[in-house]
């Protein structure tokens, strides 16, 4: 062979091995890339199991926003997973996660379920788990956040309602100085001075009922409790007001019912649907309390033929400080509280109120709590068994000596 063509053969070769050794070296990269980003796919073993035990809304997203783990509550937010991650808001957090390194948090308010109309509120924290995937947590504050604004709205509406009574005494204390020579109008001033002060008394005797009711650290009095009893006692503490207004106050309904809770609560209860009834009410109308039995729940059930209430206000009547007639309710003297003592003394005994009503046709305010059996104390009718009294032994008149045999008395 010639020397050129062994040149040439020996130049060939070492083409084909640099050539088959680039060809491995670039394999070997791409299998090695290949790893990697199968390694960084797959999610970390343990994770999955821990996100999916997690109480709160959780979820690890990849980089196409694609759930591949998630908890049960997640679907609260429309976390499900193989499904796409739903909702703008929550999309922008992770895309800011994912084109960044640090974790963000926010507040965000979503649709229950991702879709639906309901609106809730949500703290979310989103933070990169591996290179492609991303880790989502987040807490429903929706019922935190009510119960803050109910907290705030009970200290702004306190404040306001006692501002006026306190207002008015002050007003009026300043006046009675100032007629200090005229009787008759120290008279007239001490009077209102005095109805103020009342007034000003029973808001705070209320609001301190409710803050008590809602307190559910605050025991009760728990006993078997007669419904005849409750009924008669709000009655009764009734009179005078249904006598002063021109309401008759009508009874009926069955008898010898009970039910299991503190008799003093229930018949504050039963007597503000009572006041309620009366004061909107017009003179010469009725006002009936009925009692039934509806399965295993005791029905107390206070209708009126009062003025009515519109429905757009039905939904908010329980509501503290509430009023659906402003002026009304100056004039009577309402504190705006007295369905909302209602409500929460009805829930802490594991029951419900209900309300009818048509403007012009009156309301009808239905109380239902769990029936119980009558105790041994009790009769049919709903009243206590007198204990029986016990026969006394009669004593005989004489009593006759045998004196012994042999004549000895000892």
């Amino acid at each position: 062979m010639q020397p050129l063509q062994l040149a040439l053969l020996t130049l060939l070769f070492g083409l084909v091995v640099g050539a088959g050794m680039v060809i491995l070296v670039v394999v070997s990269q791409r299998i090695r890339d290949r790893a990697r980003a199968d390694s960084a796919g797959a999610v970390p073993p343990g994770a999955a199991a821990v996100v999916e035990a997690l109480e709160d809304p959780a979820a690890v997203v990849d980089a196409s926003f694609t759930v591949v783990a998630a908890s049960l509550p997640a679907s609260s937010l429309g976390l499900v997973t193989g499904d796409a991650v739903v909702g703008t808001e929550l999309r922008e957090l992770l895309r800011t996660v994912r084109d960044g390194a640090a974790p963000v948090q926010a507040t965000l308010r979503l649709q229950r379920g991702g879709l639906s109309d309901e609106e809730i509120l949500v703290t979310a924290r989103a933070s990169r788990l591996t290179p492609r995937h991303l880790l989502l947590i987040a807490r429903d504050i929706t019922e935190q956040e009510r119960l803050a604004q109910m907290r705030r709205d009970f200290v702004a509406n306190t404040s306001h309602e006692l501002k006026t009574p306190v207002g008015a005494v002050t007003l009026l204390s300043e006046a009675i100085q100032t007629a200090a020579d005229d009787p008759p109008q120290v008279r007239i001033f001490a009077g209102r001075l005095q109805a103020e002060a009342e007034r000003l008394a029973e808001l705070t005797a209320r609001i301190l009922n409710l803050s008590r009711l809602q307190a559910a650290d605050d025991p009760m009095l728990v006993s078997e409790v007669s419904v005849d009893e409750v009924v008669a006692s709000a009655v009764d503490a009734h009179v005078t007001m249904a006598h002063s207004a021109g309401v008759e106050v009508i009874r009926g309904g069955d008898r010898g019912l009970f039910v299991r809770g503190d008799t003093s609560i229930l018949v504050e209860a039963i007597g503000n649907l009572l006041s309620n009834a009366i004061a909107y009410s017009p003179t010469g109308s009725k006002v009936g309390v009925g009692v039934r039995l509806v399965g295993e729940v005791v029905e107390i059930a206070v209708t009126d033929q009062g003025i009515g209430i519109h429905e757009a206000d039905q939904a908010r009547v329980f509501e503290r400080f509430y009023r659906s007639d402003q002026a009304r309710s100056r004039r009577t003297g309402g504190s705006g509280l007295g369905l909302s003592i209602v409500k929460h003394a009805v829930q802490r005994h594991g029951g419900e109120v209900r309300l009818w009503s048509r403007p012009g046709r009156g309301a009808t305010f239905t109380v239902r709590l769990p029936a119980i059996e009558p105790p041994g104390g009790w009769d049919a009718a709903g009243t206590r068994k007198k204990p029986k009294k016990k026969k006394k032994k009669k004593k005989n008149a004489a009593r006759s000596v045998v004196a012994p045999a042999n004549g000895d008395n000892t």
